[in-house]
């Protein structure tokens, strides 16, 4: 291997040993004290209740492990959002289990949990998948609770899609295992099938404390609402478990009884592992953004057997559309190339730029993948379409809407991984989150941002530097430089992934090596939903 290849490889190792460090440091929850707590009360931990409900030596992705990542400092943070999420296989069945962190403010809901159980619902409702709760939470987070309780997208949300999801048929199961208060006491209610653990699990709409200062009854919260009162009195859990193992295998008895789905009918072979060592991949991926690399030599180590069948190969080759399979399931590929090619006429065009004839393959390619019923895969890393009078006389918006307009309106599942650049129209082009990817992740080299913090440090200094001299104000090269500087730190500081997946903007951060499992799951959860919407682009000028 050569010199480049070596410092990128020792580049992207860093990069994957953070990742893996903060997320060790986020497995931890609210601190190994308040683990070893619960476990005083006979309680697993989150992520103990997960690993046990899951089956052994199986698949999982985690969703949102770096939600709310540097966010709530004043608040004493919260780690992974306050709730684990994680996409498995209980009994044989693909599922999505929710699981709230009572190590993390008791479970409370902040806005970002909020956020990050909608996405789980979100992901439960497109692709009809079972969805396991495992509810442990003191409620919604009173500090914050203006910025989590009434807004459409906030708490109230989450019982809405309890019903809607019913209605559907999409099997919701949740299991109380420890408080479960107030407004969130009608989620496992609003589930198919509900349970709750002897002595450790609770539920009312108020607690002893709030029913005393309310009414002025005297009552503790065991007799108000715990497991006893809901399975022998009230009726409203169906099952009474001693503990939390019994709890969890009792969900597991109840999965490995669920007959078969419908499915979509994606085609699937036998699977095949790359022909080339994947692991090639962290020396293929440049030290810095700014460098060129060819897309194709990523495209061979995703792939089953490195094979894939280039649609349009010499046209339009600032983005490569391929058909291929990845661990058997049949794709579509669309991605940016990030080396300098020739166009049809001799000219050269930049790498992970977009350019009119681009679009325009893709669009037709998106359009042949939907008529096909073949799922698309995007592998983003790309600054933006091409600028500049050639381009706009050409008319490079009306090619770049008809990419837009291709993709927004693909019936096929979509799913998109954020290589390196995500900067403005190029993200949405390439099926940023704003179009509904059913899995959206990024590698650890993956910048999310209208555009890169340098071009972006330049134009609002210009626009300062022209709003401080018309103030009268003398602007030397030294201050127009620390300027610069310090809107540049500032904006790089928000492109990172990490930036982009406390947001929930990702789903989650992976290790290169991870990315066909994330795409060979999503397609296998895609598969539970038959596309029922035929493929109609409206308005697309050709």
């Amino acid at each position: 291997m050569d010199l480049e290849f070596n410092k990128n490889d020792d580049k992207m190792r860093l990069l994957i040993s953070q990742m893996e460090q903060r997320l060790q440091k986020i497995y931890l929850g609210g601190g190994k004290s308040r683990i070893d707590k619960l476990h005083e009360q006979g309680k697993m931990s989150a992520r103990e209740r997960i690993d046990f409900l899951l089956d052994k030596n199986t698949p999982r992705v985690e969703m949102g492990a770096f939600a709310g990542y540097e966010m709530y400092a004043e608040h004493g943070g919260c780690p992974a959002g306050g709730v684990v999420i994680v996409i498995g296989y209980v009994s044989g069945k693909q599922c999505i289990v929710v699981a709230n962190d009572a190590t993390v403010k008791a479970g409370a809901w902040f806005p970002i949990t909020g956020k990050k159980n909608l996405r789980a619902q979100e992901i439960a409702m497109e692709n009809r998948l079972p969805i396991i709760y495992l509810v442990d939470s003191a409620g919604v987070y009173l500090p914050l609770q203006d910025e989590i309780f009434p807004d459409k997208e906030h708490f109230g949300r989450i019982f809405r899609n309890n019903a809607v999801m019913s209605s559907q048929g999409i099997l919701q199961i949740a299991a109380v295992m420890g408080s479960c208060v107030a407004g969130g006491a009608y989620l496992p209610i609003m589930s198919d099938e509900a349970m709750i653990v002897d002595k450790t699990g609770s539920i009312f709409l108020a607690g002893s404390y709030l029913v005393k200062a309310a009414i002025g009854e005297n009552i503790d919260n065991e007799t108000l609402g715990g497991a006893t009162t809901h399975c022998e009195i009230s009726g409203v859990t169906d099952y009474k478990c001693k503990d939390d193992a019994d709890c969890l295998t009792r969900i597991r008895n109840i999965m490995s009884k669920v007959g078969d789905y419908e499915k979509a009918g994606f085609n699937r072979e036998t699977p095949a592992l790359p022909k080339k060592d994947p692991k090639e991949i962290y020396g293929i991926i440049p030290d810095t953004r700014d460098k060129q690399y060819d897309m194709h030599e990523i495209i061979e180590r995703i792939v089953d057997n490195g094979d894939f069948e280039e649609y349009k190969e010499l046209y339009g080759q600032s983005i490569i559309c391929a058909y291929a399979r990845i661990d058997g399931w049949a794709v579509g590929i669309v991605a940016n190339q990030r080396k300098v090619v020739k166009s049809k006429k001799g000219e050269m065009q930049f790498g992970g730029v977009i350019y009119s004839d681009s679009a325009d393959k893709a669009a037709r390619f998106i359009m042949n993948c939907n008529q096909k019923k073949i799922p698309l895969v995007f592998l983003q890393d790309a600054t933006g379409f091409m600028v500049g009078s050639r381009s706009e006389h050409g008319g490079i918006i009306k090619d770049g809407a008809k990419l837009v307009n291709a993709m927004s309106n693909s019936v096929v599942p979509k799913f998109t991984i954020i290589i390196g650049n995500s900067y403005g129209a190029a993200n949405y082009a390439m099926c940023g989150k704003a179009y509904d990817p059913r899995l959206i992740v990024g590698w650890p080299t993956a910048q999310v941002a209208v555009m890169g913090g340098a071009q972006a440090a330049k134009v609002l200094v210009q626009i300062e530097v022209a709003s401080l001299k018309a103030k009268g104000e003398e602007i030397t090269t030294e201050k127009e430089t620390a300027l610069f500087n310090k809107i540049k730190d500032r904006y790089d500081s928000q492109t990172t992934p990490y930036y982009a997946a406390s947001r929930i903007w990702l789903d989650a951060i992976i290790d290169p090596l991870e990315t066909r499992k994330v795409i060979s799951m999503g397609i296998e959860m895609a598969n539970h939903s038959p596309i029922t919407k035929q493929y109609n682009v409206g308005v697309l000028q050709t």
